[in-house]
């Protein structure tokens, strides 16, 4: 059952990821806890991994998690230091910290609406729904720029080398998660097409040219 299983949250340590998990089983959510590795389906975005360990829970249940942890956090509000970066920030700032709370952990998140209130900024529910659902209109387009990726992909795999067999694959199948746990393509049609298309000829050339290669050593 666990193998449908997604990312829902990453953390720096151990001790932070296992606090997290520990509360969401107390609520009935099965979780998993692994080591936060880079997955097969690669993306070319130059992003690189920082969080090591990761929380897994199934798509289904991330609304119910993510109001799990808003609530549990809802009472250290209260608990801020002075001299905590986010009461330095700008409304502006704070507004952005709502937008991209995919970005940012729950405290903050939390933080950001409690200080706009204070404020005099309107903040309610509503609100806050259509900043999620405009973010994930955002983060749901397609990677761009993608045509390095396929110029190399297509010399690579009519070299003969299985790196272009590894590109066009990663361009055809990639996928990533939105806040929501809804997993989508990380590219468009037309990039997927030409992955699927290198990845087709490198999967022919590359055994052929690996093939030669071996009858012309055993030539000599």
């Amino acid at each position: 059952m666990t193998e449908n299983f997604i990312a829902f949250k990453n953390f720096p340590t151990r001790i932070q990821a296992k606090e997290i998990e520990i509360l969401l089983n107390k609520n009935n959510i099965k979780t998993v806890l692994a080591d936060n590795i880079a997955p097969v389906d690669i993306t070319f975005s130059g992003s690189t991994l920082q969080n090591q360990y990761e929380i897994k829970i199934d798509p289904a249940d991330f609304a119910k998690a993510e109001d799990i942890l808003e609530k549990d956090t809802e009472n250290l509000l209260n608990q801020v230091d002075k001299d905590y970066y986010l009461l330095s920030f700008s409304d502006e700032e704070l507004y952005d910290v709502l937008l991209k709370s995919d970005e940012w952990n729950v405290f903050d998140y939390k933080l950001a609406q409690k200080l706009l209130k204070e404020r005099g900024k309107n903040i309610d529910l509503d609100m806050l729904s259509s900043l999620k659902k405009e973010r994930l209109k955002i983060l749901a387009k397609p990677e761009e720029n993608q045509k390095p990726w396929i110029i190399a992909g297509y010399i690579f795999s009519l070299l003969g080398g299985g790196i272009g067999i590894v590109i066009g694959y990663s361009l055809w199948t990639s996928k990533k998660t939105l806040p929501n746990g809804q997993r989508i393509y990380s590219y468009n049609d037309a990039d997927r097409n030409h992955g699927k298309t290198i990845f087709i000829l490198g999967s022919i050339i590359f055994p052929l040219a690996l093939l030669i290669k071996i009858l012309s050593v055993d030539k000599f």
